[in-house]
């Protein structure tokens, strides 16, 4: 790190204690199981939708906003949900943002109409924003050591990266088995028990100085993200070229671009440049931001293909992404978490990004009569060996070296460049899906064996665009990050460092 980017820096007195021995191994598993709630929610409830929709009573064309209302809450108020954690504290926000996110999906599992459940689901998305960089950044600041940090961060980013298939599996069983009210009411048991673990085992830092909040940065980052996310959510539906489309796009970005203006002018920014300008930093938001456009890819695509082509049940289709979670967990708790501490990210991301580009390549192959065992198994497990790769490391990175009075921003921008990177995921590809459909059935008679090779020829376009992706992702990490061992914790107790 650059010296002026040392003298930038606030100045942080020591931090409190962090907990010891078993207790900081506690803390992991009640921020786990935060996190968790975070990540399933955004599967959970796709596979809830259609029996949502039928009990409600409302049309497709709304349905979308059930899973919009949620992206644009949670995407535009992460920034300022990180700021706040730095703000009053990590723990506070942490429990806030819990106790926040069970009661809105309370609500949405209560929900007697369209409305109702819309509004929850806003909610859940704001309380969300609270949680997610909060829970992140307690981490952080907890897993100072580099060998229990690499632990920890491996099995957090085994949970980041498998979570959406939980929420597959978890929402095809709470649907078909008790209702799709239990997709959201799921969340009070997961609530309850982090809540009980939260109060008794996290500990926070005393809180150094309170900067005053950057107001303007706030609100150009909140304008600027909820316009950028919700052109993207219209390019899926309406196409790239509608007004509803491009006039939020193209305004989001301009007011983004004032958002950084202001942050370099303002003394005590909601973003602080330093946070994103360091090259590891830098090069993990980038590669977790496209990593998250690929994934979709899979869950989104893959699903469809599943039920579709093999008929899969829900559950079916769940317990078909079993075998890539354990894949995650595996390579993210062992080569991801003993690695990352002795040669860091920059060998381990760009292999990730390879090995999961190569099991979307293997994904190309599915054809109309294809099995389960031997189209669809070996490219999800490849998939997730190289998913575990990038997500343990870029984590871990994102968060090393930075102060720990910007820990909550710092790891508010990894959720948010992946829920960013997740919708222009779906728009591009749900719009290279159909337009590879339309362009194969050219010329053709339609009959029902045509219009599934059409289908099939737009899964292969989606494949072939995740490959794409996750190439990206090995060239950035191999650019943007530097050789060796990341940045030992600038605030840690002088004895860890050594």
């Amino acid at each position: 790190m650059s010296t002026a980017t040392e003298l930038s820096r606030p100045a942080t007195p020591p931090p409190a204690a962090t907990p010891g021995g078993s207790g900081r191994w506690w803390s992991l598993v009640v921020l786990a199981m935060a996190q968790l709630m975070v990540v399933l929610d955004a599967t959970i409830v796709n596979i809830a939708l259609p029996s949502a929709q039928q009990d409600l009573g409302f049309s497709t064309a709304d349905r979308q906003w059930v899973v919009t209302g949620y992206a644009l809450a949670f995407g535009s108020l992460l920034l300022l949900g990180g700021r706040l954690s730095d703000f009053f504290g990590r723990k506070r926000m942490f429990l806030i943002g819990l106790t926040g996110f069970a009661l809105a999906s309370a609500l949405g599992g209560a929900a007697n109409g369209l409305e109702m459940l819309i509004f929850a689901r806003a909610l859940q998305g704001a309380f969300g924003a609270a949680l997610a960089p909060a829970a992140l950044s307690l981490l952080s600041t907890t897993f100072t050591d580099p060998a229990d940090r690499g632990k920890a961060f491996g099995i957090f980013g085994a949970i980041s990266g498998a979570g959406g298939a939980v929420g597959l599996l978890l929402g095809g069983v709470l649907t078909e088995y008790l209702s799709w009210r239990w997709c959201l009411y799921v969340n009070l048991l997961f609530a309850v028990v982090a809540f009980i673990g939260a109060t008794r085992k996290l500990q926070d830092e005393k809180i150094a100085n309170r900067d005053r909040i950057d107001i303007p940065g706030a609100i150009t980052a909140i304008a600027g993200l909820v316009g950028l996310v919700f052109g993207l959510g219209k390019a899926e539906t309406d196409g790239w070229s509608a007004p509803i489309t491009l006039i939020p796009m193209i305004g989001g970005l301009v007011v983004l671009i004032a958002f950084v203006l202001i942050e370099m002018r303002v003394p005590h920014p909601l973003l602080p440049l330093r946070v994103v300008l360091d090259r590891n930093r830098g090069g993990s938001y980038i590669s977790i931001g496209v990593a998250g456009a690929g994934m979709f890819g899979v869950f989104l695509f893959l699903t469809y293909y599943l039920v579709a082509f093999l008929g899969f049940s829900p559950i079916q289709t769940g317990l078909a992404f079993l075998p890539m979670l354990a894949a995650i967990m595996l390579s993210a708790t062992t080569l991801g978490a003993l690695l990352t501490p002795k040669i860091g990210p920059r060998p381990l991301v760009p292999a990730g990004g390879l090995i999961a580009a190569a099991g979307m390549a293997y994904m190309t192959r599915l054809d109309l009569d294809s099995s389960y065992a031997s189209g669809v198994l070996p490219g999800l497990m490849i998939m997730g060996l190289g998913m575990g790769l990038i997500f343990a490391p870029t984590q871990n990175a994102a968060t090393s070296g930075v102060d720990h009075h910007d820990a909550g921003v710092a790891s508010a921008m990894i959720n948010t460049v992946q829920q960013i990177g997740g919708s222009i995921g779906t728009a591009l590809l749900s719009s290279f899906a159909a337009s590879a459909a339309t362009n194969y059935m050219v010329g053709k008679a339609p009959t029902a064996l045509v219009q599934a090779q059409a289908q099939l020829a737009s899964y292969h376009t989606v494949f072939w665009w995740s490959v794409g992706f996750f190439l990206v992702v090995a060239l950035v990490s191999a650019v943007t990050f530097r050789s060796g061992p990341l940045d030992i914790d600038p605030d840690a107790p002088k004895a860890m460092a050594h």
